[in-house]
């Protein structure tokens, strides 16, 4: 029997799921952008990077791979998209995981820390994004705010939000919460 149903009359979002997400990228529906990411559903374009946003990109993955490389068992990755279904796969700048191998988007259980580097995206990095990571239980989340000169560094996810978080300023030296061996100097920033 078929099942009569309200009739809606509002516009009702649609998420797009992951694995949606990329078939149509497989099949070149975003060929003209240069990248995107899945956000809880939402398909975002991402800006181009420009010199600041760039520069403390870079600067910031060399400190972390180099301690990281001398440490063992962790790689830092820049720019890799991340599987967090069923809704998600965003790409942040920087992603330190525990499996760099392999072939397909690198998989949520193996990040330990993703780093967002914002000069025009810091209020989505520091509400959208971080609700994002902390529902998912990522454990260590940083903000860099070019702008202002500093990193937000966020651990101890619980429910949507992170329980613990800090605020360094560029030049300092400072230890990730959750990777007790990974100092980091920012005076190169």
């Amino acid at each position: 029997m078929t099942e009569v149903l309200p009739l809606n009359n509002a516009h009702l979002p649609v998420k797009l799921r992951l694995e949606d997400y990329l078939l149509l990228d497989e099949h070149g529906a975003f060929q003209d952008y240069a990248k995107t990411e899945l956000i809880e559903g939402d398909i975002f374009f991402m800006n181009a990077q420009h010199r600041p946003h760039a520069r403390v990109k870079s600067r910031l993955f060399l400190a972390i791979a180099d301690c990281l490389r001398e440490i063992g068992g962790l790689e830092a990755i820049v720019e890799g998209s991340i599987a967090v279904p069923p809704y998600s796969s965003p790409e942040p700048d920087i992603v330190v995981t525990d499996d760099p191998e392999g072939k397909g988007l690198i998989p949520l259980q193996s990040v330990r820390l993703i780093v967002e580097v914002s000069d025009a995206t810091l209020a989505f990095d520091m509400a959208r994004k971080r609700k994002l990571y902390a529902d998912n239980a990522v454990p260590e989340y940083w903000v860099v705010d070019v702008n202002a000169g500093v990193i937000h560094q966020m651990w101890g996810p619980a429910d949507d939000a992170y329980a613990e978080c800090r605020e360094i300023a560029f030049g300092e030296r400072f230890t990730a919460a959750t990777i007790p061996a990974l100092c980091v100097d920012t005076s190169a920033l």
